[in-house]
């Protein structure tokens, strides 16, 4: 099992071309560090599409989706993070709720 102790969104949009260690640097250039144990989750601009790097501390846990119907319903602003999120949220955001 994967502990997550923190759940992030990013609002800016990711192409989802990246690697992990790309994600990972950009997690660094968003946040300031990649933190143990914390999620980040990236969308792409269409959020139809959503990664998320998990640091352990030692090494990247990747996931991803893909909708082929609908998309995430995701944060928008100006600024690049959103406030954390709780897993009631993230169960919500995965499953499509608004």
């Amino acid at each position: 099992m994967i502990r997550i102790d923190a759940i992030w969104l990013p609002t800016e949009p990711l192409d989802m071309r990246a690697g992990a260690h790309t994600i990972l640097a950009h997690v660094v250039k968003v946040f300031g560090s990649a933190r143990p144990h914390h999620a980040y989750l990236f969308a792409t601009r269409h959020s139809t599409r959503m990664k998320v790097p998990v640091y352990d501390g030692f090494g990247i846990w990747l996931a991803a989706r893909r909708l082929s119907k609908g998309h995430f319903v995701w944060a928008s602003g100006h600024s690049e993070i959103a406030e954390t999120l709780n897993l009631e949220q993230l169960r919500a955001l995965m499953i499509g709720l608004p």
